[in-house]
């Protein structure tokens, strides 16, 4: 504790915890669908490129706002601009980690009763009707599901409440080297599969014909969402950094980490799949559906193995899921804690329950309140659609506004150069992005998700 507000105890329980925040579902199953439809190692490029010039740019935006304040992500616009409608900024990156959080869990919650369909082998001798069927036939069901969620949501809430040191960054130190060793694990049985080439191949042969403006903006969009950006995640992890750490150095080494891990799950998957025949193309259905059948053919000379690599990769999501959903507790938690002068312990249990409650919704609203909708939604793809597609984008494009151009120069200097100790040759290139490459960027994804062009 340092000028009585939690700080992170150490440079890598820094850089960690922050990539903790970045890894997640979106890494192991979305990065990889994405990858299949763009066209392979062809999108990978742009991928790349778009986190370089527009994800570290706003990481780093970020990181200064968090660090300067030293509050919650609504508290620091209030204190970098006061008496401005900045505000709002900051309460709807709350409102995003809040929301996102309840529906979020859902899936995360499915993520542990895979990971138990897989430690007790249910995965076996199954076709792949009975995986759809399975799958369609847990995710319905009105209390299973809800049972996962809650225990996910008081997992998460245990570490919350053990404070930043003791909770966040000492979880971090053990959750993402599991999770790293257990990706590379999965990655060596993956490639070695037989006929497991083809979808190495795929994954490492560009393919330029499938190159448009789509490739471009859907590599944009998996930048930013991938790496948590404009929810406060980074923000409100920011405000517990020391005054000597280097941000553009930590927001390059969670970028690294973020990027390695979704390329190495494609290594997992497309070698697997490609190895039986299967393109990996299924969108969310691909980790609940095609993926269990996967393994079973993929390893059908070798049943025990089938099991391992089942129980290690639920264990996997599990243990991402997991990272990401302490971090978006923390930005609610924060928030209330500090706005509200709640003590720490009440600030999670307000959001533990109301994101129970809110999820428990999201999860009927699959099932038996699939009926029930608003503008054509049910309540999940509502609340996933408003996060996504217009909460996010937006807080992404009003961040970088405001540290490009609303905020001090001197405040902004003094943060990336740690009052000018530090070299950061790309100094005037991150403001060059945040004034005028990032909105304009962030506006087109904005306007493509809503097919407004």
């Amino acid at each position: 504790m340092k000028n009585g507000r939690a700080n992170f105890g150490t440079k890598l329980g820094i850089i960690l915890a922050s990539a903790g925040s970045a890894v997640g579902l979106g890494n192991i199953w979305r990065f990889p669908y994405e990858t299949g439809n763009y066209g392979g190692a062809a999108f990978i490029f742009i991928y790349l490129g778009c986190v370089l010039l527009l994800g570290l740019p706003i990481m780093i935006a970020e990181f200064v706002i968090g660090r300067k304040s030293r509050a919650n992500t609504a508290g620091a616009y209030q204190i970098l601009a006061p008496g401005t409608h900045w505000r709002w900024v900051g309460r709807m990156g709350v409102l995003a980690g809040f929301l996102i959080l309840s529906f979020y869990s859902v899936v995360a919650g499915w993520t542990l009763e895979y990971v138990i369909e897989a430690l007790g082998n249910g995965f076996a001798g199954k076709t792949p009707a009975d995986y759809v069927q399975s799958f369609q036939t847990f995710s319905s069901n009105p209390w299973k599901p809800i049972i996962w969620l809650v225990l996910f949501l008081l997992g998460t809430h245990f570490i919350i409440v053990r404070g930043v040191e003791k909770g966040i960054e000492k979880s971090s130190k053990v959750m993402m080297p599991m999770l790293f060793v257990l990706i590379i694990v999965l990655v060596i049985c993956s490639v070695s599969l037989p006929g497991a080439s083809k979808g190495i191949e795929f994954l490492l042969k560009p393919d330029f014909s499938k190159v448009n403006g789509d490739v471009f903006l859907g590599a944009m969009g998996q930048a930013f969402f991938s790496l948590s950006l404009g929810m406060g995640c980074l923000c409100t992890y920011a405000s517990y950094f020391s005054k000597d750490v280097n941000l553009t150095r930590t927001a390059f080494s969670v970028g690294i980490i973020d990027t390695f891990i979704a390329i190495l799950a494609g290594f997992i998957i497309f070698p697997a799949a490609f190895s039986v025949g299967i393109q990996p193309d299924a969108g969310p259905s691909l980790i609940f559906i095609t993926l269990p059948n996967v393994f079973q053919q993929a390893f059908s000379g070798a049943p025990w193995l089938a099991y391992i690599f089942s129980v290690l990769f639920y264990l996997l999501l599990a243990l991402a899921a997991l990272t990401s959903t302490i971090s978006m507790h923390e930005v609610v938690t924060a928030y209330l804690h500090e706005e509200f002068k709640l003590s720490r312990r009440k600030a999670a249990w307000m959001v533990t329950s109301g994101c129970i409650i809110l999820g428990v919704l999201c999860s009927l609203s699959l099932g038996v309140g699939k009926h029930i909708t608003l503008f054509g939604l049910g309540l999940f793809d509502l609340l996933d659609f408003f996060t996504a597609k217009i909460l996010l984008p937006l807080g992404g494009m009003l961040i970088s506004v405001f540290v490009g151009w609303y905020l001090d120069k001197q405040i902004v200097w003094n943060q990336i150069t740690n009052k000018g100790t530090l070299k950061v040759h790309t100094y005037k290139i991150i403001i060059f992005i945040l004034k005028f490459i990032a909105p304009i960027a962030i506006g087109l994804v904005f306007l493509n998700e809503l097919k407004l062009f």
